[in-house]
């Protein structure tokens, strides 16, 4: 029987073989130069095997990141056999999205992801939508209450014209008017439809009200009669459309999908473990509503970019070789918001092309926690099996004819606060609670239990976002991610030990790459203060620029950054793109994931408990034209821009200083070792550009505070005045 996916390697990898062997020979000479050079004791001993320890790290952590870059595997779906095998005999899918706050994450923004969710080219009858607002807020609700009547209107349009992508926002931010005039006339019904929505929600989110002529359309506004708070309410369910229902139906008769509306229980006397108690909740809700075999998460700003997706997934499921192994489908991060040269080095194309199809060629990519597609079954911690075999159509038998009212009470009672009380769930049932990246902890322990997972990137990409439109955001995305990486590889959970035995060594490093994320910091601060410092002091840290050993300094450096643009460059971001990912590498290392290492050991000595921040989705008009501008964003005094601005200020300062003294000393100073940290003190200030153009030139508000500007000068004093050398 034909397969319904292939495997084919990824094209060009000798080329990336060469380099990192060659790569690979130069760390070690970098490695012996340091250990069989170190000086006597004396001033600069201490700052030379602090240069070994950065050095080692830095080889380490190279060597860790090969695993997911050395077989990476392009999987490619047939559909067209999909459809010749089952038509419409497909499995049910109940997909989730999940909301926490009406402010940070516009309701009008959900409500466009939502659409594109309910108008997949599957079967409606078999979509379940359920949105989970963990805000628990009447606006929300309100708006999906809005959008289940408007999608009456865009899933037949959407049918008709069979337009990409189905989200209306994107669709006629993106789309011309059509030719013809019949056309025309439905495109500009539909659009004025969707712009009166959305102007409706967004002014029910202003007045933070929903007008009381509006609460007595539906009996689920009762619920928020009660003076209910985000953080303190009963439980909400509400079937929004029942897709069991024959009146639900489009404008032209056809079945919807299903739409649920729900809030767990919140009370602020239990711990309600963020997303992935909302993930947990949605599981059991679903359970009694659809109870599909397939669940879909998405983010609420993750809109479906690909009306093909779930059949694309189901290629994979249902292939008869190799279906019964598979537990999850993960697609990749996109983003349509992008700047053209990646300001805030968001782009993910090398990680989307490279690292994740890596991953994949070792066992399975990890779980990303948006676009991603779970049997059901093993997302409630079956264990694999070799005589393992799906029930696809049992979300169909084992509905329960229960009313309306009946299933919501029943829903209603799953997503209590002491549900959880005394059971697995969290544990081995659901997804995994205790850490702030808990799709990557959930994803490692499917992959202990015996199962597989694939990566799809297909051409059309399957769904796309909201990338982080300031420097602030961009910064609190990577904090949360470190520091979860590093709290799982700290743990029991940590690849090398929880996974010893139950996945490949290869797939261990892999999942260490991101997990050791955070302590490369410490080696990022110590490479661009110590070296710059000595530069100024006249402390040489580098051989001779006459010296042989300078030589694998140099190759590693070039080589590993000319491979790093060209990848860059063959994957779609420009040349000042990739320069902007180099500052944005630097900046993360010493901001985020340093916060990372330090959240992390405060949290296991108990002086600090795990949070979970929700990145907001939304700037106001000034920063967003400053992001279409390409200008960093900085504004306000935060401890990161000190940091930022302080190492900045203390290069500047270092390569001025240096320099001053090797004129002042002759040529022969040059030639005594300080080559290397001419380089690299003024690659550092050359990437801190925008930083001294936000302290010194610019004036509108996004500028770094003078306060800002003002305590780094102090710090930067104060660094040099400790003897450190």
């Amino acid at each position: 029987m034909e397969r319904l996916f292939s495997t084919e390697k990824v094209g060009g990898r000798a080329l990336y073989k060469l380099q990192a062997v060659t790569v690979f020979a130069g760390i070690c000479l970098v490695l012996c130069y340091r250990a069989t050079h170190i000086p006597a004791a004396g001033t600069c001993r201490a700052a030379w095997l602090g240069m070994l320890a950065a050095e080692l790290w830095f080889g380490f952590y190279w060597v860790i990141t090969q695993s997911v870059r050395w077989h990476p595997v392009r999987r490619r779906t047939f559909k067209d056999r999909l459809a010749a095998r089952y038509g419409d005999r497909l499995p049910c899918v109940d997909i989730f999205v999940c909301t926490a706050d009406p402010h940070s994450e516009p309701p009008s923004l959900v409500m466009a992801t939502v659409l594109s969710l309910m108008a997949y080219n599957y079967p409606p009858e078999k979509l379940n939508v359920y949105l989970s607002d963990d805000g628990g807020s009447v606006l929300t609700f309100y708006a999906l209450w809005e959008t289940s009547s408007f999608a009456k209107h865009w899933l037949p349009f959407c049918r008709r014209y069979n337009i990409e992508p189905r989200s209306p926002a994107a669709y006629f931010a993106e789309s011309e008017k059509p030719n013809d005039p019949r056309g025309l006339e439905e495109w500009s019904f539909v659009k004025g439809l969707y712009e009166e929505m959305t102007e409706r929600i967004d002014s029910a989110v202003r007045s933070a009200n929903v007008p009381e002529e509006i609460r007595a359309n539906h009996r689920g506004f009762s619920e928020w009669n009660t003076g209910i708070t985000s953080k303190d309410h009963q439980p909400i369910v509400q079937v929004l459309i029942d897709g069991k229902d024959r009146d639900a139906v489009d404008n032209e008769g056809n079945v919807l999908p299903t739409l649920v509306y729900m809030a767990r229980e919140k009370r602020p006397q239990y711990h309600h473990n963020f997303k992935a108690g909302a993930m947990n909740a949605l599981i059991r809700v679903s359970s009694v509503i659809s109870n599909s075999p397939i669940i879909l998460n998405v983010d609420c700003d993750m809109y479906s970019n690909n009306s093909d997706a779930i059949r694309d997934a189901m290629c994979f499921f249902l292939d008869q070789e190799m279906g019964h192994k598979i537990a999850f489908v993960q697609h990749p991060q996109n983003y349509n918001n992008m700047t053209k040269n990646n300001i805030y080095g968001n782009s993910f194309t090398v990680f989307n092309h490279v690292e994740l199809r890596g991953f994949d060629g070792v066992g399975g990519p990890l779980y990303i926690g948006t676009g991603c597609f779970h049997r059901r079954e093993i997302l409630c911690g079956r264990r694999f099996t070799n005589d393992y075999k799906e029930e696809w159509d049992r979300g169909i038998k084992e509905k329960i004819e229960l009313s309306i009212n009946q299933t919501e009470e029943k829903a209603k009672s799953l997503a209590t606060c002491i549900y959880e009380h005394n059971t697995q769930w969290g544990n081995e049932i659901g997804v995994k609670y205790g850490f702030p990246v808990e799709d990557v902890i959930t994803g490692l322990t499917i992959h202990c239990r015996g199962w597989k997972s694939v990566c799809n990137n297909p051409l059309r990409e399957a769904f796309t976002g909201v990338a982080p439109k300031t420097l602030a955001q961009t910064i609190l995305q990577h904090k949360r991610w470190s520091e979860g990486n590093f709290s799982i590889f700290l743990s029991k959970y940590c690849p090398f030990i929880f996974g010893n035995g139950n996945i490949s060594l290869q797939q261990q490093m892999a999942y260490s790459v991101y997990g050791l994320w955070a302590p490369n910091s410490l080696a990022t601060l110590y490479y661009v203060i110590i070296p710059s410092m000595g530069l100024l002091k006249g402390i040489p840290l580098f051989p001779k620029v006459m010296s042989p050993w300078i030589m694998p300094y140099m190759y590693v450096s070039v080589v590993k950054n000319i491979y790093s643009a060209y990848e860059a460059l063959l994957y779609g971001d420009t040349l000042r793109g990739w320069w902007n990912g180099q500052r944005m590498w630097m900046i993360r290392r010493i901001t985020s994931y340093l916060y990372g290492v330090i959240d992390t050991v405060r949290k296991m000595l108990g002086l600090s408990k795990m949070a979970f921040l929700v990145s907001p989705k939304v700037s106001d008009e000034d920063e967003l034209k400053r992001y279409e501008q390409e200008i960093m964003e900085f504004g306000t005094s935060s401890p990161d821009y000190v940091i930022i601005a302080t190492i900045a200020l203390l290069n500047v300062v270092c390569l001025v200083g240096g320099l001053c003294r090797i004129f002042t000393s002759g040529r022969n100073m040059t030639l005594n070792g300080f080559f290397l940290q001419v380089v690299l003190c003024g690659l550092l200030v050359i990437i801190n550009v925008p930083i001294y153009e936000a302290m010194f030139l610019r004036k509108d508000r996004g500028r770094i505070p003078f306060s800002v500007t003002l305590t780094s000068v102090g710090f930067v004093m104060l660094a040099l005045s400790v003897p450190l050398f």
